[in-house]
């Protein structure tokens, strides 16, 4: 748990404003360590749906919370089962929700997990090991060439895609971490290696986690949800932490927050009130303290928007 610092906390904190007395509801989606919940449980929320698709990110974070044990329901699932999670508590709406997307350091310094090429570790990478879906080892053994570097570039934006895709379809089967990072430090071109101050497998391994967790299809569909389990007046926090995460937050925050109106003699054409209201224009961003304290903070971003009443 000392590996788990909560990125953002102070603006986290400020957005979902806990000292609020009409403040006492919260779903954590992304429940992780359990660091955001504990210290929005510190500053005054009184009960909190902690949810998480990692079974030891759910065991971590009931160690963590032990204290505040009457205040917190934990569910092991995605955040997309949030709505059912929260009828089975009673509740019908709640004041604030949560979502800290992407891989935990939980999760990235857990070597069997196969999540970071630091360690030789089987090619996993799934967040809930009970699913049966498609591991990496699936993805980058069974997919073709193209269908890899489609994957590559539209989940990593990895402008080499094409090369890694072919080097890794000549070599199969791959079957760890530390090999399949290897290969993609070799396919790279040699100049933008040697400019880039990443290593050359990051893009490939975001691409390959992404892929696995289905996670931006399961971002698109959760905001909806999450505004309609949302009081009025109540706010919804998310902390992305990479390009792909952050436009598509940022593009259905705005279509939320857009009013549609019916021009003169074009009924056809649906009116839509605002559903919500954009608390920042632009999103927060770590400081230097926080870079400085932990740097793996560094890509992170927080978008907030606070539901209006119904017209």
């Amino acid at each position: 748990m000392k590996s788990h610092i909560p990125v953002l906390l102070p603006a986290v904190i400020e957005a979902l404003r806990p000292a609020d007395p009409a403040v006492r509801r919260l779903i954590d989606g992304t429940v992780g360590g359990g660091g955001h919940s504990q210290a929005l449980l510190d500053a005054g929320i009184e009960e909190v749906l902690a949810l998480d698709r990692d079974a030891k990110a759910i065991a971590t974070a009931r160690q963590r919370l032990a204290a505040f044990n009457r205040q917190v329901a934990f569910h092991h699932g995605s955040y997309l089962e949030m709505r059912a999670a929260a009828a089975a508590l009673g509740w019908t709406a709640v004041d604030a929700i949560l979502l800290d997307l992407g891989l935990s350091s939980l999760q990235i310094d857990d070597p069997a997990r196969g999540f970071s090429f630091r360690f030789d570790a089987p090619l996993d990478m799934r967040f809930d090991a009970s699913d049966e879906g498609a591991t990496a080892f699936d993805l980058v053994n069974r997919l073709s060439s193209d269908e890899l570097a489609d994957l590559l570039f539209r989940y990593g934006e990895e402008r080499h895609a094409r090369r890694i895709a072919r080097a890794i379809v000549e070599r199969q089967p791959i079957s760890s971490t530390r090999e399949l990072a290897e290969l993609v430090a070799s396919a790279m071109p040699a100049a933008p290696r040697r400019r880039s101050r990443m290593h050359p497998a990051t893009k490939t391994f975001q691409a390959l986690r992404i892929a696995v967790n289905q996670e931006l299809d399961a971002v698109e569909q959760v905001i909806p949800v999450a505004i309609d389990l949302l009081r009025p007046g109540g706010r919804l926090a998310v902390i992305t932490f990479h390009s792909l995460e952050d436009r598509l937050v940022k593009q259905a925050f705005k279509r939320q927050a857009t009013e549609l109106v019916s021009p003169p003699g074009m009924a056809s054409i649906e009116a839509k009130p605002a559903e919500v209201m954009l608390v920042n224009r632009k999103p927060v961003a770590p400081d230097r303290a926080e870079l400085e304290a932990n740097p793996r903070s560094r890509s992170a971003k927080l978008r907030v928007i606070e539901k209006l009443q119904a017209k």
